[in-house]
């Protein structure tokens, strides 16, 4: 929401600098995210000055050229060079002089120098009005004033606004904060809590009267719970014009386009009192009757924006005695509202049913200014004020009179909530107690009445345009944001309680993993887990059916929810591969939700992802690549550490992995992992290998859970070590060769080890070498050379047995 600080001050009268306000307005719950400068004309004409032309000849070397002399107002003329054929002397016009800055009606900034054009010197620039952001001609210079003073700053003459405007992220529940009048109405409780006593300012609508009554409208409002009040009055012969300069100001600062002086006047008294108004042409409205009411499922109805829609059963219209004209509350229709030809009007003020509101904007995927406040409840009884005030405003800028009573259908009125305070429970909430007096202002600033004060409490009647304070605990927040979060003291005692929970529990050992991961140099992400269903298309693992995809989604690439953590993270490695950084280690925990036929899946994963080089190059280390065999070793300290190390490896035969291995332990797929296709990493414009790990984080927990630590006290004799270089066929994997030793020797042997791998030059064809490491060791006493060739003499047996294996 952006709030215009020269609009705020024509409500509260303040000499606080922006800052100072903005800050207030934070601590007030109106967090301000930023401040930006506006100005009606870019540049503010700062440098612009008013020059009388004295001389005005002809260039020498140029036909469509002056040269002229022009006084700005300092001891010397200066020699300007013009082209623009409505030159001449005598004239008062706008000179940029040296150094000042224009800009082009694209933003684009230039500065005016010392030159010389054709020969001949110049000093400045004698300008137009499309040049200075005044207007849209260029068919010569701008001609101003001949009673104006040369030397003028052209800034006085044009009342260039300078403003300050505030972008405050509201939250949903601050409905009553939704305008100038309602921050204005916050700020002012705020500065009284610091002692600054100023009064809320609020236009007058004294001057409203009825002058006939010769274009009655009847309302009729067929829907009284979708429609609780409904304002109107009709106003005769108005003309349609452009808005004045300070009106088209206000709605520029804040970000809105101005159209005519009819609907800028409805869009100011939105923005100003935070009440929509919708005016219609009046000679359009068939029957001189307004109906309030639903119509026909499947109707077809033409909005503003030249869209036709289908409406809803449940949607609120406003019709005619024929025809619906307008979707209640979020858009109006094509052919009902107010054009250049429009000479009468009807205008509306009205409070309808936040919950269908909020349904009908969504059935139809329209967010206007007046749905986000209806959709979140305005004030009702602000309906008939802020009608006037409008009509008072329409009339000041397009003239006509007043031609019809104000219609005002509001059968059942809105009643103010009651609350009882605890002054008790305010202090256990707060965590101060805050004095009874202090209690009271802070809620009389607020609009709260207090009908009765006992020792204990205070019985309060909240406004009704606060539907968001109707319990005790929301008027106690109130009471602590006016009183200041940073003025509760901070406690010197610390109370905490213990919990017994299970060191299994999702979050500890997430922790824990994430930890570990840090600590070897990855960093976390969290992606969006909305994405786009186009990735379906690349992996054959992914189904279009299991989609779940939103109802009113934000754009097409945020239509549905993720199937795999994948391709969120290849998004985030193709952006910083394009920011030159290829070397990457990223790990998220998240989830992806699926759809089957009977129920819906929302399975938790872990994925790492690995690029580039895995460590950075010194001095006295070249960087290494982060390969297959790097991942691998990651993964498996993470399980070891989740005491999961017994595994069973498969391969994997998938197209998301070029080449991958699957960890499993029993049926349950714990991870799998492996270089990611070239056809994805294409895809997202990545041209180096991406490593990927996917993690069942569901089963881990679940397999971790059941794991008990086991432990043995380190070992008091020696251990031993022996090698073996074996010839085997290339197909043997080192995975064989281990499991065969520890079933050959399960007692002694404590580890095997691969660390050399040979193949190529003076090896057989289809063979290769590896040079594999034992550790044997016993715990009750030390090993005996006969011993250790015994077990040897048996594992060689073994492997040339069963592998084809062979002594080097």
């Amino acid at each position: 929401m952006k709030i215009s600080y020269n609009w705020l001050k024509q409500f509260i009268k303040t000499d606080w600098t922006a800052e100072e306000t903005g800050e207030l307005l934070t601590d007030l719950g109106l967090e301000v995210e930023g401040i930006d400068a506006y100005q009606s004309v870019k540049g503010g004409l700062e440098g612009i000055v008013v020059g009388e032309v004295l001389t005005c000849e002809q260039h020498p070397n140029a036909d469509r050229l002056r040269v002229t002399t022009v006084n700005v107002g300092q001891d010397v003329p200066l020699q300007i060079v013009c082209g623009a054929p409505n030159v001449a002397a005598g004239q008062k016009v706008p000179v940029a002089t040296i150094g000042t800055t224009l800009y082009s009606p694209e933003g684009e900034a230039w500065t005016i120098k010392k030159g010389k054009i054709r020969g001949e010197e110049s000093f400045g620039m004698i300008c137009a009005e499309d040049e200075l952001g005044l207007g849209q001609s260029h068919d010569g210079i701008m001609v101003l004033d001949s009673a104006l003073t040369p030397g003028t700053p052209v800034a006085d003459i044009f009342e260039v606004e300078n403003d300050l405007v505030f972008e405050i992220g509201l939250t949903p529940n601050r409905a009553d904060a939704m305008s100038h009048f309602g921050t204005a109405r916050d700020l002012k409780a705020g500065l009284l809590q610091k002692e600054i006593h100023t009064e809320l300012i609020t236009p007058s609508v004294s001057s409203f009267h009825v002058n006939n009554r010769t274009l009655r409208v009847d309302v009729d409002v067929k829907n009284k719970e979708l429609s609780p009040r409904y304002c109107g009055v009709s106003i005769a012969n108005v003309r349609v014009a452009e808005s004045p300069k300070w009106l088209q100001n206000r709605l520029k600062a804040i970000g809105l386009t101005p159209k005519n002086n009819i609907v800028d006047a409805t869009n100011y008294v939105l923005h100003e009192l935070g009440q929509p108004l919708h005016a219609f042409d009046f000679n359009k409205i068939s029957g001189q009757k307004v109906v309030v009411k639903t119509v026909e499922a499947g109707t077809k109805f033409t909005t503003l924006d030249g869209i036709e829609r289908e409406l809803h059963e449940d949607d609120l219209m406003i019709c005619d005695a024929d025809k619906p004209m307008c979707i209640a509350g979020v858009l109006g229709g094509e052919h009902s509202g107010v054009t250049a030809n429009t000479t009468n009007i009807f205008l509306e003020s009205a409070y309808f049913n936040p919950v269908s509101i909020r349904k009908t904007a969504k059935r139809h995927g329209i967010n206007t200014d007046a749905s986000f406040r209806f959709e979140r409840g305005i004030d009702p009884n602000l309906t008939e004020y802020a009608l006037k005030r409008a009509a008072l405003l329409i009339i000041e800028l397009a003239g006509g009179e007043i031609a019809s009573e104000i219609e005002d259908a509001y059968p059942n009125k809105i009643e103010d909530f009651q609350v009882r305070l605890s002054f008790e429970n305010a202090k256990r909430l707060i965590g101060e107690d805050i004095p009874k007096d202090t209690i009271k202002r802070i809620l009389m600033s607020l609009d709260i009445k207090i009908n009765n004060v006992t020792e204990t409490g205070l019985g309060l009647t909240i406004p009704a345009y606060r539907n968001d304070v109707q319990r005790e605990a929301d008027v106690i927040e109130e009471i602590l944001r006016v009183y200041g979060y940073n003025n509760v003291k901070t406690t010197e005692k610390l109370n905490a309680s213990i919990s017994n929970s299970s060191r299994f529990e999702d979050h500890k050992l997430q922790n824990i993993i994430g930890n570990q991961l840090a600590a070897q140099g990855f960093f976390e992400i969290m992606a969006n887990s909305l994405t786009t269903p186009n990735y379906i298309s690349l992996s054959e693992q992914l189904l279009d059916e299991h989609n779940i995809t939103m109802l009113n989604p934000l754009s097409s690439d945020l239509s549905v929810l993720r199937q795999s953590l994948l391709f969120s993270g290849l998004e985030a490695i193709s952006h910083n591969i394009n920011r030159k950084r290829p070397n990457l280690k990223f790990f998220e925990f998240g989830k992806t939700y699926h759809q089957y036929q009977d129920e819906k899946a929302e399975p938790k994963h872990l994925s790492l992802f690995v690029t580039g080089n895995k460590t950075q190059e010194t001095w006295n280390l070249s960087s290494a690549k982060g390969d297959f065999f790097y991942l691998k070793g990651i993964i498996n300290t993470l399980l070891e550490r989740l005491g999961l190390s017994r595994h069973n490896t498969t391969p994997v035969s998938n197209d998301v992995f070029s080449e991958g291995l699957e960890l499993s332990l029993g049926k349950t797929k714990l991870v799998e992992f492996g270089l990611i296709s070239h056809k994805i990493l294409k895809h997202f414009d990545i041209n180096q290998e991406v490593l990927f790990a996917d993690f069942n984080w569901d089963a881990i927990i679940d397999m971790a859970k059941h794991n008990k630590t086991k432990f043995t006290e380190i070992a008091k004799h020696p251990e031993v070590r022996r090698d073996f270089a074996l010839l085997l066929d290339e197909q043997v994997t080192f995975e064989s060769i281990f499991k065969l030793a520890k079933q050959t020797e399960k007692q002694l042997l404590k580890d095997v080890n691969l660390f050399d791998v040979y193949q190529g030059k003076n090896l057989p064809s289809g063979k290769k070498s590896y040079a594999v490491s034992f550790i044997l060791q016993d715990e009750q006493k030390t090993l005996t050379d006969k011993q250790i060739d015994k077990i040897m003499s048996k594992l060689q047996t073994t492997f040339e047995t069963k592998l084809g294996a062979e002594l080097r």
